[in-house]
C-alpha cells in the first residue's frame, strides 16, 4: 500500500483546507487510517484517526475543528480543517494500518509523503 496526500497550503487564520491522502493497492477499506502532524522541533502527533468500519477520533487540540472522512470507493481519506489557527501550522502526514487505529505514529505500517499546512495569523 503506497499513500499520497496533497491539499496542503497557506491559508489565513480562520480559513480552511481538506487533506487528501490517497492509498493505491487493495483493501484500502480494511485499513485504519490517521493524519499526524509535526513542526520543527517538536515529535510527530496524532490528529486523527479513522477505523474501517467509519468510527473516528481527534486529538483534543482540533476537535470540533477538524473531521476525518474516507472515500472507500476512490482509495482517499481527508481531513477537513476548518477555523485553522496558526498553530496548526505543520507538515501532516497520513498513515494506515490493518488493525485497531492508535495515537503513535510508529504503530502505523504504511506512512504517506508530507504535505505542508501553514496557517498565517
Amino acid at each position: 500500500v503506497q499513500l499520497q496526500a496533497s491539499g496542503g497550503g497557506l491559508v489565513q487564520a480562520g480559513g480552511s483546507l481538506r487533506l487528501s491522502c490517497a492509498a493505491s493497492g487493495r483493501f484500502f477499506s480494511l485499513l485504519s487510517m490517521a493524519w499526524f502532524r509535526q513542526t520543527p522541533g517538536k515529535e510527530r502527533e496524532f490528529v486523527a484517526s479513522i477505523w474501517s468500519g467509519g468510527s473516528t477520533a481527534y486529538a483534543d487540540s482540533v476537535k470540533g475543528r477538524f473531521t476525518i472522512s474516507r472515500d472507500n470507493a476512490r482509495n482517499t481519506v481527508y481531513l477537513q480543517m476548518n477555523s485553522l489557527k496558526p498553530e496548526d501550522t505543520a507538515i501532516y502526514y497520513c498513515a494506515g494500518k490493518f488493525s485497531v487505529p492508535g495515537t503513535q505514529w510508529n504503530d502505523y505500517n504504511y506512512r504517506g509523503q508530507e504535505t505542508q499546512v501553514t496557517v498565517s495569523s
